[in-house]
């Protein structure tokens, strides 16, 4: 048997695959209880599922407070060394240059988190200019939400942006997030080379992994789950127990993420 679905059958860690969350966050969250939402506990569920590795934002920072939610994003990291690496959010609104700056050198940081349906600011608006400047300069990828229909992170924006920044590497946060945006975000990415499709939501299916693969290539789709605004084991058991070959699941599942977060040691 599969080395991952028996780890599961036996209700055990499993230890054969690394696996990234690419895609998670840290701490309470205003709108809505989470149970258990910080460090110490996400950290017990990694280990129970056999979860190496997560890239977090601070709920605070994605929602009300960029400055505050940075900080406590980088005090999350260091409170379980080598299990995370931040994202650093950047509110168009809430001085995008000053947190670069602040943040951007910052080890504890491997990515950029934006949050333009929260942030109420679209994609292609100016004031996110520094973040594709940085993201140019240093090879830093950049997370976005995405939803189909959203008037400030639909696909085509994505797809604006990414032909204005070919250069960039741009994680599409949940792939549009419902049936007809994986279907634009698959075209997104097969016309742009630096997008990158991420799993996280609450509509797709083993079925729609297994397409994204075959049609834009596991080193272009990551696994992610929302941890802990949605349980990481319905979106690991989405991965796993899709259709794919051993090692297009090893990718998805954090080889490809791994690979993307190298930038850091580039930096000298």
């Amino acid at each position: 048997m599969d080395p991952l679905v028996s780890a599961l059958w036996e209700r055990r860690p499993q230890s054969d695959v690394r696996i990234v969350d690419a895609h998670a966050h840290v701490g309470p969250y205003s709108l809505f209880f989470i149970p258990d939402a910080g460090p110490e506990a996400m950290v017990r569920v990694m280990d129970r599922c056999g979860v190496s590795h997560a890239v977090i934002s601070s709920h605070l920072a994605i929602q009300l407070d960029a400055a505050a939610g940075n900080a406590a994003t980088a005090a999350a990291v260091d409170l379980a060394p080598g299990r995370f690496t931040g994202y650093l959010t950047v509110n168009p609104w809430q001085d995008p240059v000053g947190e670069l700056e602040k943040w951007g050198a910052d080890e504890r940081f491997g990515g950029i988190k934006l949050h333009p349906d929260l942030h109420d600011y679209p994609l292609t608006g100016p004031r996110y200019t520094p973040v594709w400047e940085f993201a140019q300069r240093t090879g830093c990828p950049v997370l976005t939400h995405t939803y189909d229909g959203s008037p400030y992170n639909d696909l085509p924006m994505v797809d604006h942006v990414a032909a204005a920044h070919p250069g960039v590497v741009i994680l599409a946060g949940h792939s549009g997030a419902t049936p007809l945006g994986f279907e634009a975000a698959i075209e997104v990415a097969l016309r742009r080379p630096g997008v990158i499709l991420e799993l996280c939501g609450s509509f797709n299916t083993g079925a729609d992994i297994s397409r994204m693969v075959r049609e834009v290539g596991a080193d272009r789709v990551v696994y992610g789950s929302d941890f802990p605004f949605i349980d990481l084991r319905m979106s690991l058991g989405r991965v796993i127990f899709s259709d794919l070959a051993e090692d297009d699941r090893a990718a998805v599942l954090g080889g490809t993420m791994t690979r993307l977060l190298r930038w850091r040691s580039g930096l000298g």
